[in-house]
């Protein structure tokens, strides 16, 4: 309420908007202007604020979720799961002041029987070359490292490589200088606590250089994967400190989403503000519709009790009361014989008839409405015995632009289940045309 005050003391133009107080006027026509207006702001800022004030407690504790969870234990230390849990992939950033490189490492849990070590053993022979190519395109045709790694992800073994030529492809996987294309004999020795077994692998290194990053980046994922494998049988496994003088601080590569929602909460924020002014938008449209459908029988009511000798006056206290009853009873709201019950109450509060009947059409805002408060002020004013003949003609026509109003609805609901059909048709050519080729 107090924002509200203040910035309309401003005269900001997003709480001045004339058509937002016509539309407001003519959906609460018993309530004074001013104060629909400004219950209605005030709620749609309370709902921007309560909006902000959720999506800034989000973010917030998404970015707490992700510092704790990129946390590494005191002293630099990963602590290790239970072998039930089954093998962990710890991602992991190092960064030694000037920049930040990634790690992704697997951490090793239980000790697996002979029959599991078996298994893997023979799953590892038939997918090596997928393990180790990396980037190139075969083992025939190498141009870049290749990941011999002392371990694999899904795998417990402890892996020693060996090349007959070093001097060209190492027992890490790096690619040294060549000329023209080198036969290599890469022997690979699967080792899991007493279970031993080797294998020799032919491959082709083809002339290769690589930069130093890349130099760089493998000797510190090699001394990463060194010190695992000499901690597992310690509780933790602690990272290095430092790496050939430059320190060197860890931390886990965790999803950080809370920027994300603190930009999305303004943009969520903003949308709901101005789609409020539609959805108000569209109540006043399903008030009018709803007038427009009780339109031909109010009339016809008017016509029919004039017709039994009662005054207008008189016809409309016999609906707004009636009405009155069946509301009592449980029924349901309607929009037409309210605004009646409304204009029974304006005259009994002392309001001309004429100016009440006229208020009747205005609070409407119908074009049928307006007629029929016409048509009865003129009554009022210069009297007409042709009153009834009169309404029984409107009724007539409001029964016409009825039915009219009813066909066009029909025909738009028609257009838009021409859409499904069509989909549903086309399902059907489908099911239809399928087995036709199939059987073909």
């Amino acid at each position: 309420m107090l924002l509200y005050k203040k910035t309309c003391i401003l005269r900001i133009p997003v709480f001045q908007g004339t058509r937002v107080e016509s539309e407001l006027a003519l959906l609460h026509p018993r309530e004074r202007v001013e104060c629909v207006k400004t219950d209605y702001y005030v709620k749609k800022i309370s709902m921007c604020i309560a909006i902000l004030a959720g999506g800034a407690l989000l973010g917030g504790m998404a970015k707490i979720s992700a510092c704790r969870s990129a946390r590494v234990g005191e002293g630099g230390v990963i602590y290790r799961g239970s072998f039930q849990q089954g093998e962990t992939s710890v991602r992991l950033e190092a960064d030694d002041g000037k920049k930040k490189l990634g790690f992704e490492v697997s951490v090793w849990p239980r000790i697996l029987s002979r029959e599991e070590t078996e298994t893997l053993s023979t799953r590892f022979w038939e997918c090596v070359e997928e393990l180790i190519l990396n980037n190139n395109e075969d083992i025939t045709h190498i141009t870049s490292n290749l990941r011999l790694e002392e371990s694999y992800e899904g795998f417990p073994f402890q892996v020693e490589w060996e090349s007959s030529r070093e001097e060209v492809l190492d027992s890490g996987g790096k690619v040294g200088d060549t000329d023209v294309p080198a036969e290599i004999k890469l022997r690979a020795t699967l080792r899991y606590r007493d279970f031993i077994e080797a294998r020799t692998l032919r491959a082709v290194v083809e002339p290769v250089r690589i930069t130093p990053e890349e130099q760089e980046y493998m000797e510190i994922r090699e001394c990463l994967l060194e010190g695992e494998e000499r901690s597992r049988a310690e509780e933790g496994w602690i990272l290095p400190g430092e790496w050939k003088g430059r320190e060197l601080s860890w931390s886990l590569a965790t999803a950080d989403y809370s920027f994300l929602i603190w930009g999305a909460t303004p943009v969520v924020a903003i949308l709901i503000y101005l789609s409020a002014d539609r959805d108000l938008r569209k109540e006043l449209e399903k008030k009018h519709r709803g007038l427009s459908r009780e339109y031909p029988d109010l009339v016809h009511k008017l016509a029919l009790y004039v017709g039994a000798g009662m005054t207008i006056r008189g016809a409309f206290q016999k609906i707004g009361g009636d009405y009155e009853k069946r509301t009592k009873k449980g029924q349901a709201s309607r929009a037409g014989c309210e605004e009646v019950l409304y204009t029974c109450r304006e005259i009994q509060a002392g309001v001309a008839e004429g100016a009440a009947y006229e208020h009747f059409g205005k609070r409407t805002g119908l074009r049928e409405y307006i007629r029929l408060s016409t048509l009865l002020g003129q009554n009022l004013k210069r009297g007409s015995s042709t009153l009834l003949d009169r309404l029984r003609e409107e009724a007539e026509k409001s029964f016409e632009e009825s039915l009219q109003r009813t066909k066009r609805l029909g025909e738009e609901a028609g257009t838009k289940l021409l859409a499904p059909m069509v989909m549903m048709l086309a399902v059907v050519m489908v099911m239809i045309m399928v087995p036709a080729f199939g059987s073909m």
